[in-house]
């Protein structure tokens, strides 16, 4: 039986899950692509490895450690809580870890893309380092945060393995789309799994639509 109320709510749960994460990420990715990006350390490279290792370590292995990590031993024991694991608040925590190389990395080739020059200008007219960080690096950097931004919100919203050991299928708490697509399929729902499955191969069209037209706005010549 067609219902679209469960439809709906995976899509508006999936919605809020990508939005949440992609503003996380932004916030803290900033700051995190810039330091890797203008730091000289030595192991700074073992923190941009880290970062990225979600593109290669297979999903059920970081979901696996996730859940590990969000249960009463872990995370959720030091916050008081029975558990993280099956809730969304731990689906946005195992989307920020998922999803970050999908943000930091554009906004860090972004940064160093700027180079030297603008910013030894901005010091010459006396600008503070936090001065220089945000009138100059930011706005330089701006089609790295929105590559960044889309990547990350197209990849929570298509990601499945992490969220699916996680936070299990509980509609109206953790049932995002990709897991209602599996749900119907395995239970033959046809209809209900082409009306989501469509939705996302649209969605995906989209999202490779705009970053083309990103790519192709940084690669013109600014006035």
């Amino acid at each position: 039986m067609f219902e679209g109320g469960e439809i709906l709510s995976a899509v508006v749960l999936t919605l809020e899950l990508a939005t949440a994460t992609t503003l996380i990420l932004l916030l803290i990715g900033a700051p995190l692509a810039w330091w890797l990006a203008r730091s000289r350390a030595r192991w700074k490279e073992i923190v941009g490895t880290l970062v990225a290792l979600p593109l290669v370590l297979p999903p059920t292995v970081l979901g696996f450690y996730l859940l590990i990590a969000l249960g009463p031993d872990g995370l959720g024991g030091l916050l008081g809580v029975r558990t993280l694991a099956f809730s969304f608040e731990g689906l946005v925590i195992g989307s920020v870890v998922y999803s970050m190389p999908f943000v930091v990395q554009p906004i860090r080739n972004a940064f160093e893309a700027i180079g030297e020059r603008p910013l030894e200008v901005a010091a010459t007219l006396r600008a503070a380092p936090l001065d220089r960080f945000l009138t100059v690096a930011l706005p330089l950097a701006r089609p790295g945060f929105l590559t960044g931004a889309v990547l990350g919100f197209a990849h929570t919203v298509g990601e499945f393995g992490v969220v699916l050991m996680i936070g299990g299928s509980i509609p109206g708490e953790t049932k995002v789309l990709s897991v209602a697509i599996y749900d119907y399929v395995e239970t033959l729902r046809w209809t209900e799994a082409h009306i989501l499955a469509g939705g996302m191969l649209v969605f995906s069209f989209l999202v490779i639509l705009t970053m083309t037209l990103i790519g192709r706005r940084m690669g013109q010549p600014q006035p």
